[in-house]
């Protein structure tokens, strides 16, 4: 896959970041080198090796929930921009 400015612009733009022209020629740059690194990866011969799932054999040792403080819902909403009755309100990102 070629990385050309195209394509950064639909990634920036998927990422909703605004680029500057040599932010872009950056972008490319280490967009190819992160590619061709995966091309690398790509010819070690993976052969009978097993999925790696966890990266340690440790297991989660998980603690009790305690409820230490409860506000109110007027008092989560005191300094929300927007918010209205119950709830936060934010920009619509999904069309």
């Amino acid at each position: 896959m070629i990385i050309d400015e195209q394509t950064v612009d639909k990634v920036a733009h998927l990422a909703r970041l605004e680029l500057a022209a040599d932010e872009k020629a950056e972008m490319i740059k280490d967009m190819s080198k992160i590619l061709s690194f995966m091309d690398k990866l790509n010819e070690v011969d993976t052969t009978g090796v097993e999925p790696l799932v966890y990266m340690t054999s440790e297991v989660n040792i998980l603690r009790e929930d305690e409820v230490k403080q409860v506000i109110t819902t007027e008092e989560a909403l005191q300094n929300a921009p927007e918010h209205d009755q119950s709830y936060f309100l934010v920009a619509k990102v999904i069309k």
